[in-house]
């Protein structure tokens, strides 16, 4: 390796071009920052599975009328007694499923002994043929126990067009908890309860892992780093000039 780069340069002096430099910097830099934002992405997914696991197994925590703390609740096994609510049921648009299009069904559950409602995600259902139809959804109408895991939905959202905030729609492209908050009537938790795969009532619940494409993210975030090195070993391989 020595002997190469001898030969390389041999005959020539280290003369590199400031402006190539602080190119090469900024290149450098740029896909440093990508390369962290795709490591932050891994690491998070991981700290979210541990988090379920670590919980998973815990005794099942009640939710009633008394609003909750949604961090203390992430990921934890809860138990709601009620019944489902369908006026402001929604579909969440765009979710796959082996390759299918389809929905999230998203229906309020009135939780036994107050005012107090908790969004309930029942599963994935196929979309229709035509996109424009609604999907007719079952629920029951009667008393239920229901077991699923609380979930903290997002609140940054990347969103086609414009969601009407102020007017009731059938279909959203996101499950954006706090536009519901604003939309009805009644205090709502701050979690969103994925059913249980044995729970009644629901529909496909197929739950991604939280690290599903842990690794796809770890080489995304090593081929910036490539990209960066790449970038200044360039810059001073031309650096090399003859005299």
């Amino acid at each position: 390796m020595c002997a190469g780069v001898r030969a390389i340069t041999s005959g020539r002096r280290f003369r590199p071009s400031l402006w190539g430099g602080v190119l090469s910097l900024a290149v450098a830099a740029g896909c440093l920052q990508l390369g962290n934002w795709q490591y932050g992405k891994a690491e998070r997914k991981q700290a979210a599975q541990a988090l379920l696991d670590q919980r998973g197994a815990d005794a099942p925590v009640s939710l009633g009328s008394t609003p909750a703390d949604a961090e203390s609740l992430r990921s934890r096994p809860v138990l709601i007694r009620g019944r489902f609510e369908t006026e402001h049921q929604f579909l969440v648009d765009n979710r796959v499923y082996r390759e299918q299009a389809g929905y999230h069904v998203i229906t309020p559950f009135h939780i036994d002994g107050g005012n107090m409602r908790v969004l309930v995600n029942r599963g994935w259902i196929q979309a229709p043929a035509r996109h424009t139809d609604i999907p007719k959804i079952e629920t029951p109408s009667s008393p239920l126990e229901l077991r699923g895991t609380a979930v903290v939905p997002g609140t940054r959202f990347f969103t086609l067009g414009s969601d009407d905030s102020t007017n009731w729609q059938p279909v959203w492209q996101n499950l954006d908890l706090a536009r519901f908050v604003r939309l009805v009537p009644w205090p709502v938790q701050p979690v969103v309860v994925q059913l249980d795969a044995a729970a009644p009532a629901g529909f496909v619940r197929d739950w991604p892992r939280p690290d599903e494409r842990l690794e796809r993210h770890l080489s995304y975030a090593y081929q910036w780093y490539g990209f960066a090195a790449s970038a200044i070993l360039i810059w001073l391989a031309l650096g090399w000039r003859r005299h």
